[in-house]
């Protein structure tokens, strides 16, 4: 049963208001125990319009949580998506720096983007969704909870989209051997270190089955639940390749691949 708006909007509210903000809450859905996906998209899109507002540009969408090894540890059941901003999304090749003082609990992610030249729908197969991408890249994603410990159900995630920044490693297109890339994407592995000694092992397999299964899932869940369309133009990130990683200012991160062609990436937090 859906939540009343006006409780919509108090959580819209203050999901807005700890945006960068050195802060913890309890989760929504411990206050409403009947808070639910339904819910929480209705407060991504008040969001989406509130940052509109402000002059900023919706430039794609996120998907978290596709990393299934990883539900028990965070206490959620499944993935979730959210719109990427132009405020929020980088080239590597230009940042090398992401400030991250004023985010609380921030963990560290590598994972594979999709750049998209047509859009999707849901009735699309896996090599029909293919055909919409244009090029693919190896990112960081540096997301934050304002939940304590990590500890939420996915309600929760969805409607505050655990995001800091996207930062984009180089761009392949992948138009001159596409069941290559869909191939690799599937199989390669990926290796995430900080330079305090903490590293985790995954690959494209650990996102659902592969990026493109990823894809796939987000197109149908941005229909079931009123989502604004994916266009050409758009972005896609589908989610971490390894376990994400604790972070904080003063490290570097490092993300290398075998099995396909990405160069490593680098970033350093301040």
């Amino acid at each position: 049963m859906a939540l009343p708006n006006p409780i919509r909007s108090e959580i819209a509210e203050e999901v807005f208001r700890t945006r960068g903000v050195l802060a913890e809450v309890v989760p929504f859905s411990q206050r409403h125990p009947d808070f639910e996906l339904a819910d929480s998209y209705w407060v991504v899109e008040d969001i989406r319009r509130r940052r509109e507002a402000n002059g900023e540009r919706v430039i794609g969408r996120k998907i978290g949580f596709t990393n299934s090894a990883a539900w028990e540890g965070y206490g959620i059941t499944g993935p979730l998506w959210n719109y990427l901003y132009d405020s929020t999304t980088f080239e590597l090749s230009e940042t090398k720096t992401l400030d991250v003082r004023n985010w609380p609990n921030v963990r560290m992610e590598a994972e594979v983007a999709l750049g998209l030249k047509a859009a999707p729908n849901s009735q699309m197969n896996e090599e029909e969704l293919l055909e919409c991408v244009d090029w693919v890249a190896l990112d960081f994603e540096v997301c934050t909870s304002i939940f304590p410990d990590w500890q939420f159900k996915v309600a929760d995630g969805a409607a505050t989209g655990v995001h800091v920044a996207l930062l984009l490693g180089e761009r392949h297109q992948i138009a001159g051997d596409r069941k290559k890339w869909a191939l690799q994407l599937e199989s390669f592995s990926a290796t995430l270190f900080g330079d305090e000694g903490s590293s985790a092992t995954g690959g494209g397999a650990q996102v659902l089955g592969g990026p493109i299964k990823a894809f796939r899932y987000l197109v149908r869940e941005l229909e079931r639940f009123g989502g604004q369309p994916l266009a050409s133009g758009d972005i896609v990130t589908t989610g971490t390749l390894t376990v994400a990683l604790p972070a904080k200012s003063g490290q570097r991160w490092k993300a290398t691949t075998s099995g396909i062609a990405f160069e490593d990436i680098c970033l350093e937090l301040v």
